[in-house]
């Protein structure tokens, strides 16, 4: 019974959830008729590896119209202000030691907003590089299609042998709870975005209270699209234009990244994390146990099919990764890794430890 359960959640996931593995819609380049004015806010804390680079791609962005890029400074304490060298388009803020309630990052953007006056603002991280064509091609989609947000899944890195096994998954994964195309969908109430690019239009910011509104989301980008798409509709797509340069060189770095936030999106929930363990149980472990542990019969048949089509639904992803297809076959133990960094999570929640990122905790911050 249980696993034709799985059998059953497997067909709705391949043929009637949103087509989330499809590894799409991806924005190509284009040059917006309207050339409204930007500012680009970065923030920053402690990214002088990356700094740099990204700073050069985004004062070097093709655009037709008048745009800014404003730095903030996050109290690094390693030399980012100073890495990001100078350039007339370039702002330098430092930032303001950060109030109780808010997360690192929003307190940082919220000091950009203020400091900004352009009609439209590109959020984007402070370890990605952005084709010069990039912006031109945000402001187009947002203005052809009336878009209150724009965002975008940016190319991680993808290098290492742990990244080769790991971060393609991130992104089905990600994928398969917010499949694109509800998120596109404005009837659709699944809304999402992807932090490392957000293009915004203040308006439509302002509509929603501000960042003071979620002044405290660990999962910022989540959070800002459900807000925003109450008031406008919303896009997230595939990036070719931006690319992570953060590494992830070790399993660890990978799960560090996952348990950081984890718990978080269960809400500090022991019941939703339960709920989440049996729902993942169910989806990725009951189909390899009958695969390999029943023998050769109907369980075991009925399992290496389940086995094919979760396969089958993770091949665009990997191709966009241009990672070997044989890699689909481990799912099931990834699935487990992704499942095990969650536990991980909660129990850092628990013990009073809580999200970190760059020296900082955040312990009893709540979205």
């Amino acid at each position: 019974m249980i696993l034709l359960l799985a059998f059953a959640i497997w067909l709705y996931l391949a043929f009637f959830h949103g087509r989330f593995w499809d590894s799409a819609p991806e924005l190509t380049p284009a040059t917006p008729l309207e050339a409204t004015d930007v500012d680009i806010i970065i923030p920053a804390r402690d990214e002088v590896e990356t700094i740099a680079p990204v700073i050069a791609s985004l004062v070097a962005q093709d655009y037709p119209g008048n745009f800014r890029v404003i730095l903030v400074d996050d109290n690094s304490t390693d030399g980012t202000a100073e890495a990001a060298g100078t350039h007339e388009r370039l702002t330098i803020l430092t930032g303001q030691d950060k109030p109780a309630g808010w997360s690192g990052k929003l307190w940082a953007l919220s000091q950009g907003v203020a400091a900004s006056t352009a009609p439209v603002i590109l959020f984007a991280d402070a370890d990605i590089t952005h084709d010069p064509r990039h912006l031109a091609t945000l402001v187009a989609k947002m203005t052809t299609d009336r878009l209150e947000m724009v965002s975008e899944m940016v190319r991680l890195n993808c290098a290492s042998e742990p990244e080769k096994f790991l971060i393609p998954a991130f992104i089905y994964f990600f994928q398969m709870l917010y499949p694109f195309a509800k998120v596109n969908d404005p009837r659709s109430r699944v809304a999402a975005a992807a932090g490392g690019t957000v293009l915004i239009k203040r308006a439509a910011l302002e509509r929603i209270g501000g960042l003071e509104a979620m002044k405290g989301a660990l999962i910022d980008d989540v959070t800002l699209a459900t807000k925003v798409k109450a008031t406008g509709p919303v896009y997230l797509g595939h990036s070719g234009l931006a690319t992570s340069i953060r590494p992830y060189p070790k399993a660890k770095d990978i799960w560090d990244m996952i348990a950081r936030t984890a718990f978080t999106q269960l809400r500090y929930s022991a019941v939703m994390l339960i709920g989440t363990i049996i729902g993942l149980a169910l989806v990725w472990l009951v189909f390899p146990f009958a695969t390999l542990c029943t023998g050769f019969d109907w369980r075991a048949a009925l399992g290496l099919a389940i086995w094919a089509i979760a396969a089958l639904t993770y091949f665009p992803t990997l191709d966009r990764y241009k990672v070997n297809r044989a890699y689909a076959i481990a799912l099931p133990g990834i699935a487990l890794f992704y499942m095990a960094a969650t536990i991980g999570s909660a129990v850092n929640h628990w013990r009073g430890t809580g999200a970190k990122w760059k020296n900082r905790a955040y312990a009893g911050d709540k979205p």
